[in-house]
């Protein structure tokens, strides 16, 4: 029997030992732990310092899961998301920080200013309450508390005023609320709606937003924002907001269907863009009108598909077209220097040079950098005073983008008929020469491309006035004389 217990006390102690030894391991495991955890609340703290924030993140990360019951851990790694704009994930963590220490007047300060921030006015009042409870000099809490109290007194007026329509005052309110819970989507809903009632569209789109950010799955603000982008005609804009939504669910429906009617006028428009740039202008009407089929109600397209269509018409010389759709565009937009440039070139096709004029001469004023209208106007004025004393087109009667072959057909036509040979009088025939001399110089400067240059650029290189000081001393009418050899006998050249 003393054998056996003898035994038994000799186990015992061995497990005491053991024990022992166990719990020196744990000690010394836990100290290393603890160890670990300060040196990565260390490193996260000199990091923090030196703004290298996504670093320090990493190490408090490291801290919290090595010290889950500290409440400081969860704290500093608060006071980096803050730093890093991550309010909602400060949040939790500043609320475990107050779990496990309840009277951590830092933490329920910081997390006070969080939800005020975000609207929550009541449990803001808790926390700011709780804290001067303990600490009544704390002139942040007090200030912060009365603000909470402020919030909800603008809130409460702003909605009256917006339920009795009167949105420019609920605005008004809805400022200041803002000012305080910039983080408070409802009141950037409100805030929008207002606008819309005061038809800006622009300041709805600027408070809807952040709310986009400010609510989980947000879909209802992203199909807002696409449909607001689309009827101010930014149909790309348009386009990647409805992709936000569909991002957030891929099947939902009125998302899916605002896509569809973007996408395809994207394409159209797109597709008309590049036919432009390849300088196929029939082929991108058809497109801009294809688009006007598909979007018939937002008035911004049209207008925008009319002045491109009145582009294309005046690359294309359809001068009577271009002009009628120029000036249509230009009623529904009469201040735009890119129509008026356009129609002002129309007009130069169609010898209407004084129009032409007027037109550069309004573009110019709206957009007086523009080197194109500048030239344009230039050139226009140039014509126009060439004009009214000679014009190599109307001598021929022909067109100014008649190619060669159509200037030397005309020119034997009028040639033939204004031949000297074909009248009796001598009056008859000195007025005869002079018509020749001017069909005959007429061809001569219009088949050559040197000289025809020097016409469309509104010049007269036959003009003396113009020959001065240049190496080209083709003067008019002096040497430039199909009679002036003595030995003519009305035998011409007509090729």
């Amino acid at each position: 029997m003393d054998r056996a217990k003898r035994s038994i006390s000799g186990c015992l102690s061995s497990l005491s030992l053991l024990c022992v030894i166990l719990d020196l391991q744990l000690d010394g495991a836990l100290a290393a732990g603890q160890a670990e955890v300060e040196s990565h609340l260390e490193m996260g703290r000199k990091l923090l310092a030196a703004g290298q924030l996504a670093e320090a993140l990493s190490h408090y990360h490291t801290a919290v899961d090595g010290d889950p019951e500290n409440y400081l851990t969860y704290y500093k790694r608060a006071t980096v998301y803050l730093a890093m704009g991550k309010f909602k994930s400060a949040l939790p963590d500043l609320s475990k920080a107050i779990e496990l220490k309840p009277d951590f007047l830092a933490a329920r300060l910081q997390r006070g200013n969080i939800l005020l921030k975000q609207g929550d006015t009541q449990l803001a009042r808790e926390d700011f309450q709780i804290v001067l409870a303990s600490n009544p000099s704390n002139e942040e809490a007090r200030m912060q508390l009365e603000r909470t109290y402020e919030v909800e007194a603008h809130r409460a007026e702003a909605s009256e005023a917006s339920n009795r329509e009167d949105y420019v005052e609920a605005i008004s309110w809805l400022e200041k609320v803002v000012e305080y819970s910039p983080w408070d989507p409802s009141a950037r809903e409100l805030r929008s709606e207002c606008h819309l009632h005061n038809g800006d569209l622009t300041k709805a789109i600027q408070d809807l937003k952040p709310t986009t950010k400010l609510r989980n799955d947000n879909r209802a603000a992203f199909l807002k924002l696409s449909k607001l982008y689309y009827i101010l005609g930014e149909h790309e804009e348009s386009l990647s907001q409805v992709r936000e939504c569909l991002k957030l669910d891929q099947d939902d429906k009125d998302c899916h269907s605002h896509y569809k009617q973007v996408k395809k006028l994207s394409r159209q428009l797109e597709s008309a863009e590049e036919l432009v740039r390849n300088q196929r202008y029939e082929a991108a009407v058809e497109k801009f009108e294809s688009a006007m089929k598909t979007e018939p109600n937002v008035e911004l397209y049209r207008k925008r598909a009319k002045e491109r269509i009145c582009h294309c018409l005046s690359k294309s010389q359809h001068t009577e077209a271009a002009i009628k759709m120029c000036t249509e565009a230009l009623q529904r937009d009469p201040q735009n220097p890119q129509v008026l440039k356009d129609r002002a070139e129309v007009y130069i096709l169609s010898e209407e040079y004084e129009r032409a004029v007027e037109d550069f001469q309004q573009a110019k004023e709206l957009d007086g950098d523009n080197e194109e209208i500048n030239q344009g106007l230039e050139r226009a004025q140039k014509l126009l005073k060439q004009s009214r004393k000679r014009d190599y087109y109307k001598i021929l009667g022909v067109k100014r983008n008649a190619n060669k072959q159509e200037v030397i057909k005309a020119y034997r036509k009028l040639a033939q008929q204004w031949h000297p040979d074909n009248f009796q009088s001598e009056e008859e025939k000195r007025e005869a020469e002079k018509k020749f001399i001017d069909i005959a110089a007429a061809k001569e400067v219009l088949t050559d491309p040197e000289m025809r240059q020097k016409v469309d650029a509104g010049e007269d290189p036959l003009d003396p006035e113009n020959q001065q000081g240049s190496g080209h001393q083709q003067q008019w009418p002096f040497e430039f004389n199909p009679f002036g050899s003595g030995n003519f006998h009305f035998k011409f050249n007509y090729n």
